[in-house]
């Protein structure tokens, strides 16, 4: 089977799984995308290292043999679902990311029919907008943001325009 038909697979996130999320390093200029260590997030009670924020927002994303390959977190606004989304770094590049994003949105569509369903990218990590595109994500806006570094960057808004899954 070739790589890019694995199904994927949504399940509630495990402290576990968040636990194993916050060792996982990006190379460069990826790196951003690193989560601080678990005890940290546990400590500042952040992110998924809340438990009331891992089990309202966030999923973990399991292949076929029930390994984590990723995350999302489901944010709620208003009429809108903003999409977080993590890969885990060795399966980056790997042409997984169409039926990755997919059974993302699929589920996010499940969990609020009617949601718009829109996502933040940064303009230069062109790896990510190729997958969401081909995803059938589009651009819809650009405009500075502060990075997890606390730096202003240009970022892209990018909105589901696929077929309903």
């Amino acid at each position: 089977m070739d790589k890019r038909d694995i199904q994927f697979q949504i399940v509630p996130m495990e402290e576990h799984h968040g636990e194993a999320i916050s060792t996982w390093r990006y190379d460069s200029p990826y790196d951003i995308y690193s989560w601080l260590p678990w005890e940290q997030m546990k400590a500042l009670d952040v992110e998924f290292g809340n438990p009331v924020l891992r089990a309202e927002q966030y999923v973990s994303v399991l292949d076929e043999e029930g390994n984590l390959a990723g995350f999302a977190q489901y944010f709620p606004m208003e009429n809108v679902t903003r999409l977080g989304i993590g890969m885990r770094p060795d399966l980056c590049g790997q042409g997984l990311g169409k039926s990755f994003v997919l059974t993302i949105v699929k589920e996010a569509q499940r969990r609020a029919p009617s949601n718009v369903i829109d996502l933040e990218v940064l303009t230069w990590n062109t790896r990510a907008i190729r997958a969401y595109q081909k995803s059938g994500f589009v651009i819809t806006d650009l405009y500075e943001k502060m990075t997890p570094g606390a730096i202003s960057k240009p970022y892209y808004c990018m909105v589901y325009r696929g077929e309903r899954l």
